[in-house]
């Protein structure tokens, strides 16, 4: 009797480790599953993150290489020069109740003419003055405060009145001689100094410098 109590016992035992050991793999089970998921939704925000970054670059890259397209520094700046302009017809077209749009056009406006800033003043005026014309850098860059001035004013007056779109008559006035003056005076007489290797190296800089704005 004594011997079947013991092995009664022992049976018990051995179901209730069996028992045990079913519950932890069940709890194994579990945790692992767990820490797969949470792997799955930290690559899957990994991965999101890098396609955020590479369609990013990828319109970063859109964007300079529509001026890039061009040609060389010059004409990807004329290029530029276009494109201003055709957003101020879009101003100037507006009437004194679209004040959403003139906002809107405004904001895309300081956006292009900042950027073209940057990277002239960043690469082009520099390069200008290592080549003695240090002159006429200067005097193109102190128009370039003149530029962020008029963006001021304009961001700040009312934009329902017909005095908001005289000052972007005189902005266009101002802004079309300093276009007039790089295009016609000082860019194609710095450009024929320069070799090919040094236009094209130029080029390269400025699109670089534009890459950063886009």
């Amino acid at each position: 009797m004594a011997t079947r109590t013991r092995s009664k016992s022992s049976q018990s035992d051995t179901g209730r480790r069996r028992s045990e050991s079913r519950s932890g793999d069940d709890n194994g089970s579990a945790f692992s599953w767990g820490n797969s998921q949470t792997g799955m939704i930290a690559a899957a925000a990994v991965a999101g993150a890098a396609v955020g970054i590479a369609a990013n670059y990828g319109r970063k890259f859109l964007i300079q290489g529509m001026g890039a397209a061009a040609g060389d520094w010059a004409d990807a700046l004329a290029a530029e020069h276009k494109a201003t302009l055709a957003i101020f017809d879009k101003i100037e077209a507006t009437d004194d109740e679209q004040t959403w749009v003139r906002s809107h056009l405004l904001m895309k406006l300081k956006y292009a003419l900042d950027k073209h800033a940057h990277q002239e003043e960043n690469v082009i005026y520099p390069a200008l003055r290592e080549a003695n014309s240090a002159h006429d850098a200067d005097h193109l860059n102190s128009e370039h405060g003149y530029v962020k001035t008029y963006l001021y004013e304009l961001e700040t007056m009312p934009n329902d009145s017909p005095e908001w779109l005289a000052r972007v008559r005189d902005f266009r006035t101002m802004i079309q001689e300093h276009m007039r003056m790089e295009e016609e005076e000082v860019f194609p007489r710095f450009r024929n100094t320069l070799s090919d290797e040094q236009n094209s190296k130029l080029s390269a800089m400025m699109n670089k410098e534009g890459l950063k704005m886009a």
